[in-house]
């Protein structure tokens, strides 16, 4: 875990000036596979395969593989055999879900009432998807991509379908082979950057967290925007929930940030300081022309065509900027040490103070991401398995409460599947 330190700060300055200067080429076949011995076990560390994912990005070659780890589908501590199993049972997984999917769908238009809706707009959003290439070859399969939304939207009770996860799963599709890998990657993907990207989970705490940034980085900036009304930062909620990916000149620049954020380098809730990194471009001109909400959000719709590794290092050397002012609270710094796990788990950013390091209060803290929880593939499949023998009809939650293992009143459960209408 991060601890506040000159040496932090110097170490994100590097990254920066790596992605930048140096220009290292990015991890190609051949070194990805001298990461691992002759069985298939990783001999690198983890946290050295992510810095220099953070440096030097990786190639279109090696992206697919890489991300397996970089999600969760695939454990970093696994072998080459491991991994076929793996990925065999989520194949069957996916397939038996798809099956069972099938099987409620009549239930599902009869007793959920958003679910015809719901469907509807997912059909809407994936026909004004762009499915060629300038060749006039198609990219994705619309049937395809419109199955696996409808399952994750069923299965997935975190996350409600929101416009731009077309997208989102479109830019998976067009990475991997299989429908299975699709679907698995995009669920753990949501889970591993902690629901960042889902509105009702992650997007406010991500506008919370960027405000506080402001105050604290910039206070003229702050104040500009605090007499604009509180609309002026939220109004910048399509950052996150398309996950930046329109800011962007290619799809290679959106898998490069993205990747970056799985990661979890240089600090976790590191998309807070990208977008911090983008309002500083249109800074000036909002100072200048004394632009409010609207405006400004005119203003950062502009912002396009970017280049991933000049943003990425752009954000670290805030990160830099921000372990810097954290040490200059000497006071602070045992304090941190010992909070920094609860810190990691808080839900809300708290607000500044002199007694509370701001990589804490941001949870900026280089550490793991949340383990898979209610998106577990285990726990998907068990909760759709009981689903048909286990609805209740009176029920218009899209899945309604299931209990798992009822002959075991020991372990017996009850598994919030839907969240209700």
């Amino acid at each position: 875990m991060t601890t506040l330190s000159p040496e932090n700060s110097l170490s994100a300055r590097q990254s920066a000036s790596f992605i930048l200067v140096k220009r290292k080429p990015p991890i190609d076949k051949t070194e990805w596979d001298s990461f691992f011995d002759e069985n298939g076990h990783l001999a690198k560390s983890r946290d050295f395969i992510c810095v220099n994912i953070l440096e030097r990005g990786l190639h279109p070659f090696v992206r697919t593989e890489a991300w397996k780890f970089l999600t969760g589908y695939f454990s970093w501590q696994s072998s080459q055999d491991e991994r076929l199993t793996v990925d065999s049972m989520r194949r069957k997984n996916y397939k038996a879900l798809c099956q069972m999917y099938e099987k409620i769908q009549p239930l599902l238009e009869n007793l959920h009432r958003n679910f015809i809706e719901t469907r509807n707009n997912i059909a809407r959003d994936i026909q004004k998807l762009y499915d060629k290439d300038p060749l006039g070859n198609v990219l994705i399969d619309k049937k395809r991509l419109e199955k696996i939304l409808l399952l994750s939207y069923v299965c997935n009770t975190q996350a409600e379908y929101q416009q731009g996860f077309h997208e989102m799963v479109m830019l998976f599709q067009l990475m991997v082979e299989h429908d299975h890998e699709t679907f698995w990657l995009f669920q753990f993907f949501l889970q591993k950057t902690e629901h960042s990207c889902v509105i009702n989970i992650g997007v406010s705490k991500n506008l919370d967290m960027l405000s506080t940034l402001i105050t604290f980085l910039d206070p003229m900036f702050a104040e500009h925007l605090k007499g604009k009304g509180a609309g002026a930062v939220q109004s910048l909620f399509p950052w996150f929930c398309f996950c930046f990916q329109r800011a962007f000149k290619s799809f290679d620049d959106v898998w490069r940030l993205w990747e970056v954020l799985l990661t979890g380098k240089p600090c976790r809730n590191f998309q807070v300081l990208v977008a911090y990194s983008m309002l500083q471009m249109v800074r000036e001109q909002v100072l200048q022309e004394s632009m409010g909400g609207d405006d400004i959000l005119l203003a950062c719709n502009k912002l396009i065509d970017l280049d991933a590794d000049e943003l990425i290092s752009a954000a670290c050397v805030v990160y830099a900027e921000l372990i810097q002012k954290d040490v200059s609270y000497p006071s602070d710094l045992s304090s941190s040490s010992s909070s920094s796990s609860s810190s990691s788990s808080s839900k809300e950013p708290t607000l500044i103070s002199q007694t509370q390091p701001m990589a804490g209060t941001f949870n900026f803290r280089d550490t793991d991401c949340a383990a898979f929880s209610t998106t577990n593939p285990r726990m998907l499949l068990l909760m759709v398995f009981f689903l048909f023998a286990h609805v209740a009809p009176s029920s218009l939650s899209r899945l309604c409460y299931l209990t798992a293992w009822p002959s075991s009143p020991r372990h017996s459960v009850s598994i919030p599947v839907g969240l209700g209408t």
